[in-house]
Formats: C-alpha cells, sequence, structure tokens
C-alpha cells in the first residue's frame, strides 16, 4: 500500500472517489501504468467505499475481484477510482469501479467482499 500513494479522497453523494497521480513508481517497464497497482487502486478503492456505509465502520476483505483493462495510463495522468456500492447483506457485499483518466475509462472492475468481525490488537484471527 506505501507504493501506491499519495492517495487523495474527495467526498461525494453515497461515498468518495479516490485518486492519485501517476508516478515513476506506478509505471512498468513499457512506460504505462503498470497493472497490479490499477487493480490495487480499484480493490483499495471499493472497500474503503464499503466501510463508509456505516457506523461503527464496515470491515470486509476481498472474496472475489474481477477486472478488465481497457486502456492505459501513463506519468502525470490523474487517475480516479469511482466506486458503486451495489448490495450490501449480512455476509457478502457488492461492489464496481471505474478507474478513470479524465472522461477515459482505464479499468472496470467488480467485487464481492466478505463481511467480518473487527479483529482487536489482543486476540487472533479466526483465518
Amino acid at each position: 500500500m506505501a507504493m501506491l500513494g499519495p492517495l487523495y479522497y474527495r467526498p461525494v453523494e453515497g461515498g468518495m472517489i479516490i485518486a492519485l497521480r501517476m508516478a515513476e513508481k506506478h509505471l512498468n517497464r513499457r512506460g504505462i501504468a503498470h497493472g497490479g497497482m490499477l487493480v490495487t487502486l480499484a480493490d483499495s478503492a471499493m472497500g474503503m467505499n464499503l466501510a463508509r456505509t456505516r457506523e461503527p465502520r464496515l470491515w470486509t476483505v476481498t472474496s472475489s475481484l474481477s477486472t478488465d483493462f481497457i486502456d492505459a495510463a501513463r506519468k502525470g495522468d490523474w487517475v480516479e477510482a469511482q466506486v458503486e456500492i451495489l448490495k450490501i447483506g449480512a455476509r457478502l457485499a457488492y461492489a464496481s469501479c471505474y478507474l478513470t483518466v479524465g472522461t477515459r475509462r482505464i479499468l472496470r472492475a467488480s467485487g464481492v467482499f466478505a463481511v467480518v468481525h473487527p479483529v482487536r490488537p489482543d486476540e487472533s484471527s479466526e483465518g
């Protein structure tokens, strides 16, 4: 996650847009945004938006993630993650995300997230 940022946040109705400026550290050997970095941004944006839907915070872990690479991002591009929460149930939550550069979509993602209980520092997780 340290390599992902710095991230910028902008509140919007129903959540927040998460964005970053493409830097050299985000690029692959071909000089375009690394696919794994873009997937991490989309996954993180969906998780962050899901967390903000409840008070106290909704805790989730990614159960399934599907992505489609549509176009490339290059150094200096401003990439925004726009998330739509589709459904939150007792055990599973569903979200979709587009990464955009201006009006150009560069990645489409959809995720299924398991709703989990937070782990206190003095206890261990079940898995």
